[in-house]
């Protein structure tokens, strides 16, 4: 029988310490509300929301793909998500695992869930893009979203295993990531899903482009080939996502982007996200790609790139050179500061919203 949410284990410790009962953790998550940085603040009013008397947690999305909303997550199944981690990657009670992501997200809040209920030895530090390197501390866990992992290169070897989630992984990331001894992994998941239902790993000899359902998760397509979320331990009912992927069993499947990105040029169906993959070890600016209307093709596919520099469109033909024929951008345009969600995702749907205002 799964932990109750009400349930702290006793090897649970945060920074060092450990507490004899909830309400000495209360106590605490108080002094950090009244005294801490902001990232401690935040740890203080999430511990004390999970030990109130609510069943369920209210959360924001992300606000990636469409507007950030509020949700309700029942305790109980991040409990279940918590317990799934820990069985997936074998991590137990005594787990030294770093939380450097902010607790004002699922991702961080996870961190916390599993730290409590499975007994983690939990360090806790401010979210910084750097904050493996500030420390000498070993970890057997960490989370991180790519631009901490990129600043994080040479002090990966600290951390046995990591998961690599809110954004996509560069290809120029991937590569870096295949010369450290860390586990690493990319996660799939969101915040109604209590983060991560899949993960694939990203170097070694296990590397690989399928992402493997944590325990008791399946998938399904629906009539689009769109990704169906079975996980009756984490969800109410399934969940219908917009992530086409290619189903290679009933617990993996192969990413191939996201359904209302899809790009119809001259008949042929393209992937943004694949082309991006593509264009990243090339192109070092934050950019995007998209489409606009074409008389002949019907859409064509556009970059769009940030830039506050006036002037000439660097030359991207080598990069272009690195794609089909019919991935090749016909038109490339420059903003000077794209529209960005609170974790740092770009919202694709507004910046072609920018675009026209500058044209």
């Amino acid at each position: 029988m799964n932990p109750t949410p009400h349930i702290l284990h006793p090897d649970f410790t945060l920074n060092g310490l450990q507490f004899e009962a909830v309400e000495e953790l209360l106590d605490f998550a108080g002094e950090l509300r009244r005294e801490g940085d902001d990232h401690e603040i935040g740890i203080g009013k999430f511990i004390q929301k999970w030990f109130n008397d609510k069943s369920y947690i209210t959360v924001k999305t992300s606000g990636a793909t469409g507007k950030s909303k509020k949700i309700r997550l029942e305790k109980q199944w991040m409990v279940n998500s918590a317990i799934a981690t820990g069985t997936f990657f074998k991590l137990g009670a005594k787990t030294s695992a770093l939380l450097c992501l902010p607790p004002n997200f699922i991702a961080g809040k996870m961190m916390l869930v599993r730290a409590m209920v499975l007994g983690w030895e939990l360090h806790v530090v401010a979210p910084e893009k750097d904050a493996l390197t500030q420390y000498d501390n070993d970890y057997n866990f960490a989370a991180m979203v790519p631009y901490q992992v990129l600043h994080s290169i040479k002090a990966l070897a600290k951390v046995k295993k990591l998961i690599i989630g809110g954004g996509p992984i560069s290809a120029a990331l991937e590569e870096k990531l295949q010369q450290v001894p860390t586990e690493a992994f990319a996660t799939y998941g969101m915040t109604e899903t209590s983060t991560h239902i899949a993960v694939r790993r990203v170097n070694g000899p296990a590397k690989s482009d399928l992402y493997a359902a944590l325990p008791n998760v399946k998938f399904d397509l629906d009539h689009r080939g769109c990704l169906v979320i079975h996980a009756p331990e984490i969800l109410s009912e399934p969940i219908v996502t917009n992530d086409l992927v290619q189903l290679e069993s009933p617990s993996s499947f192969r990413w191939l982007g996201r359904y209302d990105n899809l790009i119809n040029s001259g008949g042929i169906k393209l992937f943004p996200e694949k082309i991006e993959e593509k264009l990243s070890a090339f192109i070092k600016l934050p950019f995007i790609i998209t489409s606009e209307k074409d008389p002949e093709l019907g859409e064509r596919v556009i970059l769009i790139f940030e830039s506050d520099r006036s002037g000439s469109v660097p030359n991207y033909s080598e990069a272009f050179a690195s794609l089909d024929t019919y991935e090749r951008p016909k038109r490339v345009y420059s903003i000077s500061k794209f529209p960005y969600t609170e974790t740092g995702k770009i919202k694709r749907a507004d910046v072609l919203q920018v675009l026209q205002r500058y044209r």
